[in-house]
């Protein structure tokens, strides 16, 4: 999940200086705290980027993805889904996501129906294994209750965009992190590991629907 303008910018690291001084640790140190620095301005910047904006701003947000909801046969009651725009809004931009991706991918995965079941037995609207959802909840701190929690709407969305994010953070390309949410992480590692053309299809479905939202 190509667009007139990168999704994700994707930057080369800076080339490492070592230093050595009576055998001290200078370079572990330095690294410390570049990394500290570098978590602090991630941290602020995506902080003031959610409460950057002001009330009016998020009610449209929320108010423009209840419309999406409300063009498709989610099979939920309305005052489920205006709750679930709320959430959808909340957790695109805990990861620093545009709600709109968030939607294509629902789209794409379940069209929107929260009852959905893949051939495969992926559940909910984002369309997750039981097997990876168990994990996800494990990680999230959610109560694990099988399918109870898979068709949960809030419970599924705040999964499938923690698992989005952190394909993203795993494969640093979000091209491959899509492909590697509908094929499986294991299978796009095992073409990468390969040298093996890695497919595009489930991308260029993305972007169709990411460009039709």
């Amino acid at each position: 999940m190509e667009t007139t303008e990168s999704l994700i910018r994707m930057e080369h690291p800076p080339h490492a200086i070592a230093y050595k001084k009576n055998g001290f640790p200078f370079p572990r140190i330095l690294r410390k705290v570049a990394l500290f620095i570098l978590v602090f301005i991630l941290f602020f910047h995506f902080s003031n980027s959610f409460l950057g904006l002001d009330s009016d701003q998020r009610g449209q947000t929320v108010k423009e993805i209840l419309q999406v909801l409300e063009r498709h046969p989610t099979g939920l009651a309305n005052v489920t889904k205006e709750e679930l725009a709320e959430v959808i809004f909340e957790e695109a931009y805990r990861y620093n996501h545009d709600p709109k991706f968030i939607l294509a991918l629902i789209a794409i995965e379940s069209e929107f129906q929260n009852w959905s079941v893949s051939e495969q037995g992926a559940k909910g609207l984002m369309q997750i294994m039981p097997y990876v959802a168990e994990s996800l909840a494990q990680d999230l701190g959610i109560e694990w209750s099988g399918d109870r929690t898979l068709f949960n709407p809030y419970l599924n969305i705040r999964m499938g965009i923690y698992y989005l994010s952190q394909l993203i953070l795993d494969f640093k390309d979000i091209r491959i992190a899509l492909t590697a949410y509908n094929y499986g992480p294991t299978y796009v590692k095992g073409l990468i590991d390969r040298k093996e053309k890695i497919p595009s299809n489930y991308y260029r479905k993305f972007l169709t629907a990411y460009q039709n939202i």
